[in-house]
């Protein structure tokens, strides 16, 4: 889209003033997080701090990640580029194996180098705490010269590997093994915030907040929460706090017929259906999707913690805020539980954006944004240099104006298949088979139930060939 010299000049005008004033970024990380928030739909009311986020700032209604997992989803993110370029780079392990081949600096190694204090608290990239070795707790970093201090609070779980899936009171997905009891999918256990492990985090996050504004110099903060991620497990308080709100049941609950990137929830199975089986009983499926619900409560209040003490705070007027989801997670729609999978569910989540001065607050923008811009856009409002190896596109033009337009597509990528998401469509192909194409037109189908390619084969070659020229290649 070209936009016209007028306006370029006033986002110029707003960078160049943020470029002198030094803003400070606070990046909050949240895992499997779907758009179950008021802010989304406002018959979930779970998330009263993030809805006052984005009424504050931005939502991107229509944000995407390139990849349904973390660790590849952050490695996006961290780079600003698609993955397909370097081995390995659309897996759990893209950040570890590809950070030092990377052709431009992670996102908080650049601010670094631009003189900011970074501090990483909790998952931002793969391994909480930035470390693959023993526990997650040795080893070299995972994102080499990106942190002053990468840290992840592991309380009474002792280690990073320990705290991330870990149940109330410190015991450990690794110490509950296979035990039918010590292992369930769902878990209430009365008491406050630092019964698990996100309530450590946040209280290590507002601490170092406190530090950094009293530092003398701008900081980049990211701090990651846990919550919702398997199993689905948070304070007693937070379960009461979700009854009486009406559950959004999917629309589509069978699995396709047709090849898809479908897979047999096997993360989620590998926990005890404490409630029963969601794949046949929907009292079952409800318990679920209602304990997933109670994490998002958990995690919101968590959030809340911190942007209170930003708000408090001396930096509080200059600090831009960014709210993102690593990935969606599908809750009985297609017959998933979890993520790994090129639907609509597993790559839809929430982005929302404030930034010092905001024009329009609580207006949504509904141009479609991907991860990869997250990375230009921060460079953008902070006056930082950018590398042309950059593939995101700067949001700054939505931040400004809630209905600027954007180029209006979407990638995604997932084993051996690649998505394209456009304003109507949502085009997967597979990169080894020709003849395995998948065709969802949103107009008429947003819940993805029909594959239309029979149908509508002159939208499905049209997008593949406009796939085929965005498409990265090794």
């Amino acid at each position: 889209m070209k936009i016209p010299r007028a306006l370029w000049l006033g986002f110029l005008a707003l960078t160049t003033a943020r470029s002198a004033e030094r803003p400070n970024v606070l990046f909050i990380a949240v895992d499997d997080l779907r758009p179950w928030l008021g802010c989304y739909d406002p018959k979930l009311a779970v998330s009263p701090n993030i809805d006052r986020l984005s009424k504050e700032g931005r939502r991107f209604s229509r944000h995407y990640v390139q990849v349904p997992t973390c660790g590849a989803s952050r490695c996006a993110l961290v780079f600003g580029r698609y993955p397909g370029r370097l081995g390995g780079d659309a897996d759990n392990n893209a950040i570890l194996k590809n950070a030092a081949k990377q052709p431009l600096p992670a996102l908080p190694a650049l601010f670094r180098q631009q003189g900011y204090r970074t501090v990483s608290v909790g998952k931002i990239t793969h391994y909480p705490g930035g470390r693959g070795g023993k526990g997650w707790a040795e080893g070299p970093e995972e994102l080499p010269g990106a942190w002053d201090e990468a840290l992840m609070p592991s309380g009474p779980w002792q280690t990073p590997e320990g705290a991330m899936h870990g149940y109330a009171n410190g015991l450990t997905r690794q110490q509950a093994g296979k035990d039918p009891v010590k292992k369930p999918v769902s878990q209430s256990v009365a008491g406050d915030d630092r019964v698990f492990p996100d309530g450590w985090i946040a209280d290590e996050a507002v601490k170092r907040l406190n530090e950094l504004t009293g530092s003398g110099k701008p900081f980049f903060l990211a701090t990651g929460f846990i919550k919702p991620h398997l199993p689905f497990a948070a304070p007693a308080s937070y379960f009461a706090a979700t009854a009486g709100i009406g559950l959004p049941v999917p629309r589509a609950t069978e699995k396709p017929a047709f090849p898809t990137t479908w897979h047999p929830s096997g993360e989620f199975r590998q926990y005890r259906a404490n409630e029963g089986d969601p794949f046949r009983e929907p009292a079952a499926a409800e318990a679920y999707r209602r304990a997933y619900l109670a994490c998002v409560r958990y995690t919101d209040a968590q959030v809340g913690k911190l942007l209170a003490a930003l708000d408090a705070s001396a930096a509080a007027k200059n600090t831009i805020v960014v709210l993102w989801g690593d990935h969606g997670f599908l809750l009985g729609e297609h017959a998933i539980w979890g993520k790994h999978c090129l639907f609509e569910e597993a790559l839809h989540s929430p982005l929302i954006i404030r930034v010092p001065g905001q024009k329009k607050p609580g207006e949504a923008a509904d141009a479609i944004a991907e991860t990869i811009d997250i990375y230009p856009t921060l460079a953008a409002l902070a006056g930082l240099p950018l590398s042309k190896e950059i593939d995101g596109r700067s949001l700054v033009p939505q931040l400004e104006d809630p209905v600027a337009a954007s180029d209006g597509v979407a990638m995604g990528f997932w084993q051996d298949s690649v998505t394209l998401r456009t304003d109507t469509h949502r085009l997967i192909v597979s990169r080894k088979d020709p003849a395995k194409v998948e065709l969802y037109d949103h107009r008429d189908d947003p819940a993805e139930a029909v594959n239309a390619v029979a149908k509508k084969k002159g939208a499905t070659e049209e997008l593949r060939s406009r796939l085929e020229k965005i498409l990265p290649k090794p």
